[in-house]
């Protein structure tokens, strides 16, 4: 039996055209001027329910039932992409996101039974509510109080509202292999919303 730590994460995975759509404004906030910020690659952006941390295989089994419970009544619905933003605020930005609107309280009951179902099995509950954003990158922790300021004017000037709206038909347990380049994703098991 294998100990092997996995390192996951339970997502709404992103259409497409969302993606598409995200690397044009990654491109036109990068044009805005060099600054210490690590970009997420918006391939590998997505909606995060609940990040696990490295988890062993059988534990994952255990994670996929609680998924399987979590959806269970939840129709599928849909969330809109609009509003860029930062946090702490626009004044010390920290992380760069795109806030997503629409049908949050399904949402909001789903991402609520996950972590009810995943603290048996040992995973702590979030101390902060859930705020539903998808990352667009974190600030290196080098950069001065000038330059995270002049970034929160930049993406104050920034508008952003996307024409794809996210269908959520399924929620996906992701693998995140830390590699050089960044993170690779991938799928290990997507559990359909009835």
């Amino acid at each position: 039996m294998t100990t092997e730590q996995v390192r996951s994460f339970i997502a709404i995975e992103l259409p497409d055209e969302l993606k598409r759509e995200l690397t044009q404004l990654e491109a036109q906030l990068k044009a805005g001027g060099q600054s210490p910020v690590k970009w997420v690659d918006p391939n590998g952006i997505h909606l995060t329910l609940k990040f696990l941390g490295g988890v062993t295989a059988n534990v994952l089994n255990d994670v996929s039932r609680v998924m399987g419970e979590a959806v269970r009544g939840i129709s599928p619905f849909h969330l809109e992409v609009r509003e860029l933003g930062a946090f702490p605020n626009l004044r010390r930005v920290q992380v760069i996101w795109v806030g997503v609107s629409g049908e949050l309280d399904k949402l909001g009951q789903l991402q609520q039974r996950l972590e009810s179902g995943l603290a048996p099995l040992g995973f702590a509950p979030e101390g902060r509510p859930f705020k539903a954003h998808l990352t667009l990158a974190r600030v290196r922790e080098q950069a001065s109080p000038d330059e995270r300021q002049k970034l929160g004017e930049l993406i104050a000037a920034t508008g952003f509202e996307s024409a794809a709206a996210i269908q959520v038909e399924a929620i996906s347990l992701m693998r995140s292999e830390l590699t050089r380049a960044g993170a690779i994703y991938s799928r290990i098991t997507s559990v359909p919303l009835k």
